[in-house]
Formats: C-alpha cells, sequence, structure tokens
C-alpha cells in the first residue's frame, strides 16, 4: 500500500489534535455544569432568626453570588441558640458528603453565656480539622466579644478565630456583624438579630471574602 504524504496527511494530523483537544477538555466543561455546593455552618445569625426564609444570610449570600456570575448552592444549616459545641456534635450530618466548602459562623452563643474562650477555640478547631479530614475546605466567620466582658476575656475570645485562621490558613471575615452590630435600625427589637436590611449590608461586606474562597475551592 502506498504510504501517504503531504497535504493529506497534515490534514488527518490536525484533525486527530483537534480531537484529542475535545477530548481533554470534555471532563473540564462538564465541571463547569456542576455548581459549588456550600453549607453555611452557623447559630442564629446563619439561620435567619425572626427573618423569612428568603431574607436568611445564606439565600441572600447565594442571590448575590449569582449576580455576580458564581454557580453556586448554599445550604442553610444554621440553628438558632447554637453553640461552638451544638455545632461540633452535628457536624457529620449538617455538612453532608459532596459539599464543596463550608462557611463557619458560630461562636456568638458561647460568648453570650460567657463561656470559657478556651473551650470555643477547641471546638472550632476540631471542627476545622475534622472538615479539612474530609478534604472540605472552611472559611471562617469571626465574632467580637461584648465588651463589658472585661478585658481578658474580650482579649481570649476575639484572639481566637485569627489565630485558627492562621493555623489552617483559612480565610478569614473577622467580624460577622461588621457594620451591624449596635446600629438599632438594622437590628430586630432584641438588639442581637439583624433585620433583613442588616443580612443585606452583612452579604455586601462579606461578598469579596466569599469570592477569594471560591476561587480557593476553583483551584483544588
Amino acid at each position: 500500500m502506498k504510504r501517504q504524504s503531504g497535504p493529506f496527511m497534515t490534514i488527518i494530523f490536525a484533525c486527530a489534535a483537534a480531537l484529542a483537544a475535545m477530548i481533554a477538555t470534555l471532563p473540564a466543561a462538564q465541571a463547569q455544569g456542576q455548581p459549588i455546593r456550600l453549607v453555611a455552618l452557623g447559630d442564629s445569625l446563619t439561620a435567619g432568626y425572626g427573618l423569612p426564609q428568603e431574607a436568611a444570610f445564606p439565600v441572600v449570600l447565594e442571590r448575590a453570588l449569582k449576580a455576580r456570575g458564581h454557580n453556586v448552592e448554599i445550604t442553610n444549616a444554621g440553628v438558632s441558640g447554637d453553640t461552638s459545641s451544638g455545632g461540633l456534635d452535628r457536624l457529620d450530618w449538617s455538612v453532608p458528603d459532596g459539599t464543596d466548602g463550608v462557611i463557619l459562623e458560630l461562636g456568638a452563643n458561647d460568648m453570650l453565656r460567657g463561656l470559657d474562650p478556651a473551650l470555643t477555640r477547641r471546638n472550632i478547631d476540631t471542627i476545622v480539622e475534622r472538615l479539612k479530614a474530609r478534604n472540605i475546605p472552611v472559611m471562617l466567620a469571626g465574632m467580637y466579644a461584648s465588651r463589658n466582658l472585661g478585658p481578658d476575656y474580650v482579649q481570649k475570645f476575639d484572639s481566637l478565630y485569627p489565630d485558627i485562621a492562621k493555623k489552617h490558613d483559612l480565610v478569614l471575615y473577622p467580624f460577622f456583624l461588621d457594620g451591624v452590630a449596635g446600629e438599632r435600625s438594622l437590628n430586630l427589637p432584641d438588639g442581637l438579630h439583624p433585620t433583613a436590611k442588616g443580612i443585606e449590608i452583612i452579604v455586601e461586606r462579606i461578598l469579596p471574602s466569599v469570592e477569594k474562597f471560591l476561587a480557593r475551592i476553583a483551584q483544588r
């Protein structure tokens, strides 16, 4: 059989290269169609205490991210009244297999009850460790202690979030209630829980940190 050469073989090689490129990129294209599945694990601030479901933090955050072109789904795993111990106890069923990332917001109720910050630190660190063991990245949303608890308590509590974030190289949003805490018009009558407008401000301010977190997930 006569060996083919010249333009004919050039066309064959070009077609083969194009087909190989299509095959190589197919899984990536398929992956792009899958949403990034996040779980917001927290207390009443995450759950949306006193608000309709559509005004809760995870729902508003998901809506804001989608408006910016991100294909995400965020599950609301907030439980009102939950402490860091409660979050640790329910971690395995609150964060199912297949979760791509967790936004962790716990500790406010520990502080309000005056619990030892060492306990809060240990619980949150353990949550992060257990999620890392499952290969699930974590973004940490911090909290500040009420200043009337005294400087020693404030120092121990406030430092636990940046310390844990540094230890595990986490994306940290230092204060979940930034821009909302202490603003009467942005909180419910109890003075502790944000209104729907308060949640919108929280989402607006936390959005750059969440986008940084999403970028890390995409690079995995």
